[in-house]
């Protein structure tokens, strides 16, 4: 409920503090006092437009702070904890209006947007009266209003899920039948792809190695003839090596014929058939390291243009050629496999929407029985409202081709004022008073069902008196059992019946007016009820009425 709201610098009002109670609270004073500035203070610090012409003349910026006490289990605090705002204890929405025109929100103490402000806002209070539009004559409200007025919402989540799981369904199967048309249309091209491909097998890093090995082999190619040169001088029939060995051992028989004579030169012939032998086995031994195949680099540079063709062909690199290929033939195995794929999800989503239009038929019936009940107990009403001629009707219509989350039904509230005249839209057919007495008939027949805690009805006993205005008394009285109610009124039936009762006043010069509140007692509430009864001068007459009516009053609760 609403706890405290504080007030600076806002029109004529200076500076206001009102703390609130439970139960039906009236605010009534002389016409021009300030009633209408209190609620568009109000209005301000739950989210309404901002406008520089509410700061008071001469001050820099107003202000507006309202605070509400609200279960730990109410939704908002769910809404708080969506934008990270910290909510341990009261609710506390403050707005700053500047004369210049800006305006700042703060939602406990946090700075936040006006969005969230009025999303809170609508949340913890509504405000009905003659030209009030944001409250049960929004069309869009009527739908959940008759769910919670028949007590099913249940059955409306139940009917949303079913929706959304029809609608995952449906694009499931969208998405995989588009997957399939597209598959379908490169078939061919995947499958000779994928045929090349295979039968090309490329391996990872196989590119790699190819390339080294054709390095490698070309390599040996250029050295290979200087290499078979060196062996045909070491090993062929020029070879020095033979002539050589016959002379070595001609001069080891003269040497000893001659000694000191040949030795050095036998030795020297030693060395130089140990290092000519040495040569040779190295010559051999390169031979065999640079031997290479020659079909086997043609094989091999075959491959590597192979590969690196592909690769050019389907833009991608030689590593990627066999991913390419095993996704082209997953493609493939979808395309094979698409048309079952596909059919198991048509029947998916066939069988979703059916389980959908079975919920949303059964959420209708509900519908259709909560909209006579609820039209039974808002008629019930009307009466005693003086709109005993009147008709409240809740035009519902359904079609189960138009499938949506909240259902298939369209839901609006009408009203026929007269009989024999076109019924219509509440909104457009009632006039003012009619409305506003419409309205509190639809707030007493939902009771706490789908309501703010605090509902504030402004002066909608207009234009009516005794037996109606006691009627509306009766039914604002019941409401506040279950939330918080306040109520502008000039109805000194109404006054009577409220639990707390502020008097708003003006004050000042000529130079200076402030509008101001205060809370009355027991007489000052008889002399005020009296001042509503009697106008400008208060007889003994009057006050005995206003003693009557708050007796009674009491008395009744």
């Amino acid at each position: 409920m609403l706890s405290r709201l504080s007030i600076r610098d806002i029109v004529l009002i200076e500076k206001l503090d009102i703390d609130f109670q439970p139960g039906l609270s009236v605010l009534t004073g002389e016409t021009g006092a300030g009633k209408s500035i209190l609620l568009d203070a109000l209005s301000l610090a739950l989210g309404a437009r901002g406008d520089a012409s509410l700061v008071r003349h001469g001050a820099a910026q107003g202000q507006v702070i309202a605070v509400f006490d609200v279960p730990r289990n109410h939704p908002v605090r769910a809404l708080l904890a969506e934008n990270a705002i910290e909510d341990d204890g009261d609710i506390i929405l403050r707005r700053l209006q500047t004369a210049d025109g800006r305006t700042r929100v703060f939602v406990n103490d946090q700075p936040s947007s006006v969005t969230l402000m009025r999303d809170i806002g609508h949340a913890l209070v509504e405000i009905h009266g003659q030209h009030d539009e944001r409250a049960l004559v929004d069309p869009g409200a009527h739908r959940d209003l008759l769910d919670s007025f028949g007590g099913h919402l249940g059955a409306a989540r139940a009917s949303g899920e079913a929706w959304r799981y029809w609608r995952d369904c449906e694009q499931d199967f969208a998405r995989h039948r588009a997957k399939v048309e597209a598959a379908a249309r490169e078939a061919d091209y995947l499958r000779a792809s994928v045929a090349e491909l295979a039968k090309l097998d490329p391996q990872p890093g196989e590119e790699t190695q190819l390339a080294e090995l054709r390095a490698t082999m070309m390599r040996a190619e250029k050295i290979a003839s200087e290499i078979h040169d060196a062996q045909d001088v070491l090993s062929g029939p020029s070879s020095p090596l033979p002539q050589l060995a016959s002379l070595l051992r001609r001069l080891q028989r003269k040497a000893s014929e001659a000694p000191g004579l040949l030795e050095d030169v036998v030795k020297s012939l030693d060395e130089a058939m140990l290092s000519l032998d040495a040569a040779q086995s190295g010559v051999e031994a390169a031979l065999r390291a640079t031997e290479y195949d020659p079909q086997r680099l043609e094989k091999a540079e075959e491959r590597l243009f192979s590969l690196r063709a592909a690769s050019r062909k389907h833009s991608v690199a030689v590593d990627d050629l066999a991913q390419l290929r095993d996704t082209m033939s997953a493609d493939l195995a979808d395309l094979d496999a698409g048309e079952g794929r596909l059919h198991v999800l048509e029947k998916q989503a066939a069988a979703a929407r059916e389980a959908y239009d079975i919920s949303a038929a059964q959420l209708s019936s509900l519908r259709q029985a909560a909209a006579v009940g609820l039209t039974k107990a808002v008629m019930a009403e009307l009466p005693a409202l003086k709109l005993e001629r009147a008709e409240f009707i809740v035009e519902l219509t359904s079609d189960g081709e138009n499938r949506m989350e909240e259902g298939i039904d369209q839901v609006e509230f009408w009203v026929r004022t007269n009989p024999g005249t076109r019924p219509g839209p509440m909104m457009k057919v009632a006039s003012g008073g009619e409305l506003s007495r419409f309205l509190l008939a639809l707030k007493v027949a939902l009771a706490d069902r789908g309501s703010a805690p605090t509902l504030v009805f402004d002066e909608i006993d207009t234009g009516v008196g005794g037996a109606v205005a006691d009627a509306i008394g009766q039914r604002l009285a019941r409401l506040s059992t279950r939330v918080q109610v306040l109520s502008v009124t000039h109805a000194p039936q109404v006054a009577a019946r409220a639990a707390t009762h502020f008097l708003i006043s003006k004050s000042g010069g000529s130079d200076k007016v402030a509008t101001g509140i205060a809370e009355m007692d027991r007489a000052s509430r008889q002399e005020e009820i009296a001042r509503m009864l009697a106008g400008a001068t208060i007889t003994d007459e009057a006050r005995a009425a206003a003693e009557r009516l708050l007796r009674e009053n009491t008395a009744a609760a």
